[in-house]
């Protein structure tokens, strides 16, 4: 059973190829440096070296798999992201039309049920219908708002502030992305499930901003203050720092396209993953702030 993991030293594609190691699998892991990955690691996959952006090396790297793990690697940062996450997941696409991939598994994200008008969300959304209609096995993972996503803002956080675009009073789903990772192994492991399947991923609750600034509050022991930006002040800030105007777009439109987002599936016992934001901003981000 050969399981190929794009982003193997992300934060949910490390979480994915450790558990497959512990279950006894050999992984084919895609990774442009494989010294990104720890030697104890590096012994137990099958490491193919190139660069997802390569369609040679894609349909080359993914030929013959039984499942394929797919994230999309595009930096929201990138001029044009739509087309380039399409263009990227396009030889995985082919592979799976032509019989050489078995099943996929895609990180997707809530909003992606829009189709669009989500930002760069969109993508994503492209990439499930292309998916969808290739005639493999597919699964969505329609994935919360990761808490990982704070760690883009360190220097804001240092500092007592939390800056967001979001609504500050509507609560959505947020989600560990090591849980993803849980639910996104058991996937791959398991045979029981076919055709095209969409899991949501939601995390234990939903939060408001207000609320997990009171929730980074006392988990990090400094007062964590709320500063909700307009979307003309995100965008300004985002062309200021010399993003292209798609770039731009594609960014500050996954805030605005989510204000009225009902995700597809509720939450329940298959949607719910356990880590609490507190718990992990206790763990994970107060050691990075008192660094």
């Amino acid at each position: 059973m050969t399981i190929v993991i794009t982003t193997p030293t992300g934060h949910v594609g490390s979480r994915v190829v450790r558990l497959l190691l512990q279950a006894g699998v050999r992984p084919r892991v895609l990774v442009r440096d494989p010294d990104r990955l720890d030697e104890e690691t590096r012994v137990r996959v099958d490491a193919r070296r190139g660069d997802l952006a390569d369609a040679g090396f894609v349909r080359e790297a993914v030929a013959g798999a039984r499942s394929v793990f797919w994230v999309d690697p595009t930096p929201h940062t990138t001029a044009d992201p739509i087309e380039t996450s399409l263009r990227t997941a396009a030889p995985l696409v082919e592979a799976a039309r032509a019989g050489e991939v078995g099943r996929v598994v895609l990180l997707s994200s809530i909003g992606a049920e829009k189709r669009h008008g989500v930002g760069h969300i969109d993508a994503l959304a492209g990439i499930e219908e292309r998916l969808d209609a290739t005639g493999a096995d597919v699964l969505h993972l329609r994935c919360a708002y990761f808490f990982t996503n704070l760690l883009f803002d360190l220097e804001g956080l240092s500092q007592g502030v939390l800056t967001t675009a979001f609504d500050p009073d509507r609560p959505m789903p947020w989600v560990d992305p090591r849980d993803i990772g849980d639910v996104a192994a058991a996937r791959l492991l398991s045979d029981t499930w076919q055709g095209r399947v969409v899991q949501a991923v939601h995390g234990p609750e939903d939060l408001t901003f207000n609320q997990v600034a009171r929730i980074l509050t006392e988990a990090l022991g400094r007062p964590v203050r709320l500063n909700p930006v307009s979307d003309g002040a995100a965008r300004d800030a985002l062309r200021a720092a010399g993003l292209p105007p798609s770039a731009v777009e594609g960014i500050a439109g996954m805030a605005t396209g989510s204000r009225d987002l009902v995700p597809e599936q509720p939450r329940d016992l298959l949607t719910t993953t356990p880590t609490s934001l507190s718990g992990w901003a206790h763990a994970r981000l107060r050691p990075l702030l008192e660094r």
